[in-house]
């Protein structure tokens, strides 16, 4: 495993029945880039990312994270480990508030445990005010202090999607895994996503990336891997990925050249 890379994984399979969903897929991530997983629909992209974050057991494959061999078998693991993720269709809870729906992200990282929670020890009540008050330093990072006392379920659909985002950097991630963040976005919100991604990579986060705005992927990615019917048909600099044949022809089509 070379040093700079935070994750890097090998001969991914996976299969739903007679389905090969993946077939020996690899992608390496950097520290500090952004790196876009691109294809046409039923590629696998979703799949992968939920055989990485636990959502869903390989059948074969090798993982490292962060320099060591990691086994993605846990959600609530992977999560531990530094590895946090969004989802294609938008996952908050609807009636709690922004506020609220971000300091579930923090709680992965208390340690107040049951006992804190019944009996409210002094140190309990502290991390709860340090949770509360990390939380809306992240709303207020996403662009959302206003938003903050408002049902999530009340929030636009941008709105939402920056929500998530905010509630997956509270979990103090070392990769940030985005599925599809733009997904149903307005020309503005897009902008606004793609500034804010470009904020958390002069950060020093590290994104994975699903996104079907092939200008967005484009314009911020450092590198591209592309699927196509569960396997990696290329992978290199977004220049080069734009004019290889067989992502023009699987994904792209000649008038994105």
């Amino acid at each position: 495993m070379s040093a700079h890379l935070l994750l890097d994984v090998a001969d991914v399979s996976k299969r739903f029945g007679g389905v090969r969903a993946l077939e020996s897929v690899g992608l390496q991530v950097p520290h500090g880039s952004i790196v876009g997983l691109i294809g046409p629909n039923g590629a696998g992209k979703t799949t992968f990312f939920n055989v990485i974050t636990g959502l869903y057991p390989a059948d074969s494959g090798v993982f490292l994270f962060d320099g060591q061999s990691y086994f993605p078998e846990s959600v609530s693991e992977v999560t531990k480990s530094g590895l946090a993720r969004t989802f294609q269709n938008i996952r908050l809870f609807g009636e709690m508030s922004a506020l609220e729906n971000v300091m579930v992200g923090c709680h992965c990282r208390s340690n107040a445990g049951v006992l804190g929670a019944i009996f409210r020890f002094p140190a309990t009540k502290r991390e709860e005010q340090s949770i509360r008050d990390k939380s809306l330093e992240l709303l207020a990072y996403v662009g959302l202090t206003e938003f903050a006392n408002m049902e999530a379920r009340n929030l636009s659909y941008g709105h939402q999607r920056r929500l998530e985002i905010a509630r997956a950097l509270a979990t103090e991630p070392k990769l940030l895994a985005l599925d599809e963040p733009a997904a149903g976005m307005n020309a503005t919100e897009k902008l606004e996503l793609r500034e804010l991604l470009l904020r958390i990579k002069a950060d020093g986060k590290t994104i994975l990336l699903i996104e079907h705005d092939v200008s967005l992927v484009m314009g911020i990615c450092d590198s591209l891997t592309v699927l196509d019917y569960g396997k990696v048909i290329a992978s290199g600099k977004p220049a080069d990925v734009r004019i290889h044949p067989e992502v023009i022809k699987a994904y792209l089509g000649q008038g994105a050249v």
